[in-house]
């Protein structure tokens, strides 16, 4: 199928120039570009252009969930009728495995999987492996370890109809997939039997699958409703029906003899290895889980924490490489799919990060006897392996760093084209857009004393939002350096009238993006936060930024950070930026030095073509994924700014078995907020709350 971009809009002749020079060098052979664009010039536009070009998968690839969260909203109105697939981390909360010495603390891996998320990784994959017109937009977690592609695609069950097969099989094979029989909970992943009638909830799809036998043949094949069991669509109209699995770590049967014969050699030479330098216990250590987690494999194909014995599964010697979405890209498309890197200045830094902090977790891990030195390739990649994985790259910024101009300098001049001998040798491999399709010059900027800041920053949101009679109400964005200065700050805004909500990254990924729309909304007069608000947050009502304690130098201070974030208020006609400082830095002078020029540029183009600025007028859309109706357990830990004081009744019997796993799990992270708190009461009864569900 066909890329087709459906949009009412056309690219002004800057973004027209930008798009022909991405396309032009694309096909002569230079891989490594980069898009330098100011905020609001229209580069997500620019880059779904170059999509329909080209006519290639892609891979847009982002440093955090909201921004990914908006870049699939607005991809996925783009191609409407191409398979548009949204890729992050699953975890709502995440505390991986840890092992403290100087304590004797083992922390066990603990996490709160967000169901609906896990959905459309598992569609990412799926569309990948079936269809040619895929678009990925995804945070870094497309470079940890997901298991092989091979294996995932090998692992399908194609159903069908008049196919010989009864019902014990495919219940069998079902399981094999890693779906559970749930006769009486019908959610993803799961299947239930009635008779002759199997139906089959995809975990990566909204509709279910309904399978009828007549003895041993399949005698028809439908989609249903997974709330109703109503018909979608007839089964006249079905003659197959191929079925992925509901994990991205499957295990293949007929090499689990091997692998597992594997796993024990290596469990007895490390055993052996730990006892002979004297570490009995933790020979003992080792030798009992690695053995559990075995036989927990051999019985129900899964374990929690399988991924830790991956490199066994997935064929990879020691220090290979894990399998990452990359491969999903590589395997059906080789080398011929695209690569955007969005806010490439803070993106390759992060991805370069990755593997040093995962590393010295794992090996502390390792040397205490909680896991096999296999545990060491369940990893991110390297950065010299990400580079190697890819075709190339389009990276996308305001402010690109040296690394990736480098590349794309590097790339161009190894091209030996009259045409590209004519740029400019300083920035050959730089495609430039500098004009805003709304005329929307860069903000003015007040430096204002920190001494007020708060007193000051609060008369600037509420002339916003409560403005005269003929003009429309418009929002605010406050940045602060420390989570717990948003919190409180937060607190003390609501104190004040003002409707306001902070944001960082403990707000769950989804809860992220409800909170942008509901300040779009008018929901929220302002939303205070720390670095998540510098990047790409795409707020046309925003006229406000205020960037507090702007003289403290530092990354969230830096040059970089600076013109990003008052770059959000280049979006809105009345868009002010206010800098809390009671000095000019370095980093400030070059900051306000490059928002003029570009300011100036703006202007010289409005008066040459004529542009008169005007606000972005851009649609709210609908929610990343409709939200479900909350359990008693989510309904009672809902939250705004602030955590409960009492422990709220619960009906401990009348919870389902998983309900009551989740609910302890939050238990647990409420009673060390308690704790932190020094509310030792609330603790303790937390505490004990916890005993009793656990009995």
């Amino acid at each position: 199928m066909q890329f087709k971009l459906q949009t009412n809009y056309k690219p002004i002749p800057d973004q027209e120039k930008a798009i022909n020079s991405l396309v032009e060098r694309h096909l002569q052979g230079i891989n490594r570009q980069v898009l330098l664009g100011v905020t609001g010039s229209g580069k997500t536009f620019t880059v779904a252009n170059v999509i329909e070009r080209l006519q290639k998968p892609a891979l847009i690839l982002s440093h955090n969930k909201t921004l990914a969260a908006q870049l699939y909203q607005e991809f996925r109105d783009f191609f409407p009728n191409n398979a548009v697939s949204y890729f992050v981390s699953y975890y709502d909360f995440y505390q991986p495995e840890a092992y403290i010495p100087s304590t004797d603390t083992y922390i066990e891996k603990d996490a709160d999987i967000n169901e609906l998320i896990d959905k459309l990784r598992l569609a990412a994959t799926s569309n990948l492996l079936t269809r040619s017109d895929t678009i990925v937009v995804a945070s870094v977690s497309c470079i940890y370890n997901i298991g092989s592609p091979r294996e995932y695609g090998k692992f399908i069950f194609e159903f069908v109809k008049g196919m010989k097969i009864n019902r014990l099989q495919i219940i069998d094979r079902l399981i094999d997939l890693q779906y559970e029989r749930g006769d009486f909970g019908f959610r993803r992943g799961t299947f239930r039997v009635r008779g002759d009638t199997i139906d089959i909830y995809p975990a990566y799809k909204d509709e279910g699958l309904r399978i009828i036998l007549d003895t041993d043949k399949i005698l028809n094949i439908d989609i249903i409703n997974t709330v109703t069991g109503d018909n979608i669509q007839p089964s006249e109209n079905i003659d197959k029906y191929v079925l992925y699995p509901a994990k991205h770590y499957i295990t293949d049967p007929a090499k689990n003899k091997d692998t597992f014969n594997m796993i024990e050699s290596d469990l007895n030479k490390r055993c052996h290895e730990l006892t002979k330098i004297g570490k009995i216990l933790e020979a003992y250590r080792l030798k009992q889980r690695v053995t559990y987690d075995l036989e927990m494999i051999k019985e129900v194909g899964y374990v929690k924490g399988i991924e830790n014995y991956s490199r066994y599964f997935d064929g990879r010697n020691p220090g290979d490489p894990p399998f990452t979405l990359l491969d999903y890209f590589s395997e059906p498309y080789k080398n011929d799919w695209l690569l955007f890197i969005d806010e490439s200045h803070i993106t390759f830094p992060q991805i370069r990060g990755m593997y040093i902090g995962d590393v010295s977790r794992k090996k502390t891990l390792i040397d205490y006897g909680f896991r096999l030195p296999a545990a060491l390739d369940n990893r991110p990649l390297m950065f010299e392996e990400f580079v190697r994985k890819i075709p190339g790259f389009i990276a996308t910024s305001a402010t690109p760093s040296p690394w990736e101009i480098n590349m794309a300098n590097d790339d161009a001049l190894k091209l030996k084209n009259s045409k590209t001998k004519r740029l400019n040798n300083k920035n050959i491999g730089v495609v430039q857009q500098l004009l805003r399709p709304t005329g929307i010059p860069d903000p003015k900027v007040d430096i204002r004393p920190t001494a007020t800041q708060v007193k000051d920053v609060i008369e600037e949101i509420k002339i916003r939002a409560n403005p005269p009679k003929d003009k429309n109400k418009e929002r605010a964005l406050i940045t602060t350096l420390t989570k717990k200065t948003a919190e409180d700050l937060s607190n003390f805004l609501k104190e004040q009238g003002i409707h306001v909500h902070y944001l960082h990254s403990d707000i769950a990924t989804l809860e992220r993006t409800n909170i942008l729309e509901d300040l779009r909304k008018g929901n929220y007069d302002c939303i205070v936060g720390v670095n998540l608000l510098r990047e790409g947050l795409d707020l046309p009502e925003v006229s406000l930024v205020a960037i507090l304690d702007a003289d403290k130098e530092g990354f969230l201070r830096s040059e970089v950070s600076l013109t990003q974030t008052m770059g959000r208020a280049a979006r809105h006609v009345n868009g002010k930026v206010i800098l809390y400082a009671d000095k000019k830095t370095d980093s400030m002078k070059r900051a306000l030095d490059e928002i003029d020029r570009r300011r100036k540029f703006q202007r010289e183009m409005n008066k040459k073509y004529g542009i008169v600025p005007k606000s972005i007028e851009k649609p709210i859309r609908e929610r990343l994924v409709d939200e479900e109706e909350d359990s008693d357990v989510e309904k009672l830990f809902k939250r705004d700014l602030s955590h409960f004081e009492t422990l709220p009744d619960i009906d401990t019997e009348s919870l389902a078995p998983i309900d009551k796993q989740r609910l302890i799990t939050r238990l647990r992270r409420e009673m060390k907020i308690a704790a932190q708190d020094l509310n030792f009461e609330l603790a303790a009864v937390i505490r004990d709350k916890i005993k009793e569900l656990e009995l």
